[in-house]
C-alpha cells in the first residue's frame, strides 16, 4: 500500500504530465498573426516563418499564371506579398486576409498559405424574393 505522501507525489506528477500534454496541443492551435508596421520595424523578422494580417490593399491585386502579387496594408505601412497557388474564393481587394511564410531580404513576403479573415458578426443573406404565380 502507498503511503500518503507517496500518493500525493504520484498525482502531482500525473497532473503536470497531463497539464503539459495539453499545453503542448493547444500551443499549435493559436493563431497569432503580425501586422505590417510591426513586421517591418521588426530587424529580425526575416530570420523566421511568420504570420501576417491586415487588409488586401484595393487596386494592388495582380495575377500571373499561378503568382499572386498584393500587398497587405495596416495604418500607413504595407508589405507586398507573393504567394504561388490559388487563394480562397473569398479573398479579395479590400478585405483582411492572413499570410504565413517568411519575409524576404528584399522586403517582400513569400508566402505559402492565405487565409481570409471574417469578422464576427453573422448577417444572415438577404431574403429571396417571392416567386410570382401567373397561373389563373
Amino acid at each position: 500500500m502507498i503511503r500518503r505522501p507517496g500518493r500525493l507525489a504520484l498525482v502531482a506528477v500525473l497532473l503536470a504530465a497531463g497539464g503539459l500534454l495539453v499545453a503542448g496541443a493547444l500551443r499549435d492551435t493559436l493563431t497569432y498573426y503580425r501586422t505590417p508596421s510591426e513586421v517591418l520595424t521588426d530587424p529580425d523578422a526575416s530570420r523566421g516563418r511568420v504570420r501576417l494580417g491586415g487588409e488586401v490593399v484595393p487596386g494592388s491585386l495582380r495575377r500571373d499564371g499561378d503568382l499572386l502579387v498584393f500587398q497587405l496594408a495596416d495604418t500607413g505601412h504595407q508589405v507586398t506579398v507573393r504567394q504561388r497557388g490559388v487563394p480562397a474564393e473569398t479573398f479579395r481587394e479590400g478585405e483582411d486576409a492572413v499570410v504565413e511564410g517568411r519575409l524576404g531580404t528584399d522586403g517582400v513576403f513569400h508566402a505559402d498559405q492565405v487565409l481570409v479573415r471574417h469578422g464576427n458578426e453573422y448577417r444572415p443573406s438577404s431574403p429571396a424574393a417571392p416567386e410570382r404565380s401567373d397561373a389563373r
